[in-house]
């Protein structure tokens, strides 16, 4: 490990990953980025070396200067939060306006992205066999979440997703509009989502975590 770095494990499609890489990048945190390529040989995530770290076998894995690894972006984030306390802090102090960051971290985090992440999608190829039915599957339960999540931001949002300060839910937010777009999920019709994202994808932070600025990606998508 790093004597001077905590080490991210990510890949750059990974929304997973993204929401921390957002997080240290607003923290200001150098750290070192570890490629793992969920797609080569089957995905490099369920080799043992890996499983030995996370035995869940997925992405990211965070390590910090204790050595200890931690994973689950929420648990990370979190940690990141309160061990990296400056420039400034991702869970407001307010006890309601932390619990609707939180809600809205799992409105995206448990009950949208792992509906529609790499291991579904594969696994509904394999039941179907019809591989057309990942992108139909991942655009319908995308479609469902948001539109829970825009009634939600209706609520609560301000300048960002919880007020007018960023937060964790700001971390998960722009991942999942990523993924969105991926799947052709029309953000017009979530207009608080789509202003949002736009608004966030301006800040600095929010553009050096971008899969298109990640050490791993493919050279004809940079």
């Amino acid at each position: 490990m790093s004597k001077n770095k905590p080490i991210l494990y990510s890949y750059y499609r990974s929304s997973c990953s993204y929401r921390v890489r957002i997080a240290l990048h607003i923290k200001e945190v150098q750290y070192e980025y570890r490629a793992v390529n969920m797609l080569k040989d089957g995905g490099e995530h369920y080799k043992e070396e890996y499983g030995e770290l996370n035995p869940m076998k997925q992405l990211p894995l965070f390590i910090d200067h204790n050595g200890e690894p931690i994973s689950q972006s929420l648990a990370i984030i979190e940690y990141i939060d309160e061990t990296y306390r400056q420039p400034i802090k991702l869970l407001p102090e307010d006890t309601h306006q932390r619990a609707i960051v939180r809600q809205i971290a799992e409105v995206i985090g448990s009950g949208i992205q792992p509906i529609q992440n790499l291991k579904v999608l594969r696994h509904v190829v394999k039941i179907t066999e019809n591989p057309e039915m990942k992108d139909e599957w991942a655009k319908f339960w995308i479609e469902e979440g948001f539109v829970a999540l825009e009634k939600i931001l209706e609520r609560h949002a301000g300048t960002y997703c919880v007020g007018n300060s960023l937060t964790i839910a700001d971390c998960f937010l722009v991942p999942q509009v990523y993924n969105a777009t991926r799947y052709s999920v029309d953000l017009d019709k979530y207009p608080r989502i789509q202003r949002l994202n736009n608004s966030l994808c301006e800040i600095q932070a929010f553009k050096e975590a971008h899969p298109s600025q990640q050490p791993d990606v493919p050279k004809e998508i940079k």
